[in-house]
């Protein structure tokens, strides 16, 4: 189902070749069913697709065999995939602050299923790659593209630690919602600025605390039901953390507090979600005592 030569072709256009002969292998282990359980079932629901277009029912089985569906909403054939996460209204948030997308090379890092890199390039970029560890979104987007038929856009499974250098391939560069998930997170941001060229954009979204001190502070345990943050900084100590690693023309874009309205359970996400991670006798606070999640997003150029 996924194209390799396409993405051997992609990313020797961008001076990638050295994904080609490192990374490569590596994606094709996990798009063969070698690392996962679910990949039969899944890569079964991409390959009935399109023998099912303009069945709605038909395809709305199908695509609820790819459940949970986190980013979003997506209308596909008639059928309207209601998310768990209102990505459009972040998405809303950013894309008047973004450097003109149109001719441009992407690099979408925590991409999930695609959603945001449909939006790139209904914005103009000419190539979007999205790296992403988790399987599924994944298979979603090869369900997702079925209907999109973006040749341009790909998503691999894989973490952007195990990518090789991408020698300043990049005009634009996003990572949004994994910089909390970072043990090291000035080395994140510098391999993410490794990505770009020269003046190249980072768009940068993830948790912060509120407060004007620099400080970061680590949960232990758990932050709203999550295993894996490590670090949520107050946006002064984001912004330090920027400038350190070599960022320039930095700025605040947007600040807000997410709701219940934004991330929530649907038929198409039907696990816990934000409610049942908040206080329920205080929903400014995690069930773990912490300020509910406050998220910013700051842009900056490489030096």
């Amino acid at each position: 189902m996924f194209n390799f030569d396409a993405l051997s072709a992609a990313l020797a256009e961008l001076g990638l070749a050295r994904w080609n002969e490192e990374l490569v292998p590596l994606l094709r282990q996990r798009l063969s069913g070698a690392t996962h359980g679910d990949w039969a079932r899944w890569n079964a629901v991409v390959g009935a697709l399109p023998a099912a277009r303009g069945d709605t029912s038909r395809v709305a089985e199908l695509l609820m065999g790819l459940h949970p569906w986190r980013k979003g909403p997506l209308e596909l054939d008639g059928v309207t995939i209601d998310t768990e996460w209102r990505s459009d209204w972040k998405w809303d948030r950013v894309k008047d602050a973004l450097a003109p997308l149109a001719g441009r090379n992407v690099l979408d890092v925590g991409s999930g299923n695609g959603y945001y890199a449909l939006r790139m390039r209904e914005a103009g970029a000419a190539r979007v790659i999205g790296v992403d560890p988790t399987l599924l979104f994944a298979m979603q987007f090869l369900a997702i593209n079925v209907f999109a038929d973006q040749p341009d856009i790909f998503v691999l499974p894989c973490r952007i630690e195990e990518t090789p250098p991408a020698r300043q391939a990049f005009d634009t560069t996003f990572s949004m919602g994994v910089l909390y998930h970072q043990r090291e997170p000035l080395a994140h941001l510098e391999q993410l600025r490794d990505t770009l060229r020269p003046g190249g954009q980072l768009v940068l979204e993830t948790i912060y605390l509120p407060g004007d001190t620099l400080e970061s502070r680590t949960p232990e345990g758990r932050y709203a039901r999550m295993r894996n943050v490590w670090h949520l900084p107050t946006v002064p100590q984001l912004l330090a953390w920027l400038d350190r690693t070599g960022y320039r023309d930095v700025a605040v874009v947007d600040t807000s507090v997410t709701t219940g309205d934004e991330q929530r359970s649907t038929p198409w996400m039907t696990f816990e979600s934000l409610r049942e991670a908040l206080d329920p006798d205080d929903p400014t606070r995690t069930i773990e005592g912490w300020p509910a999640p406050h998220r910013v997003v700051v842009t900056a150029n490489r030096s």
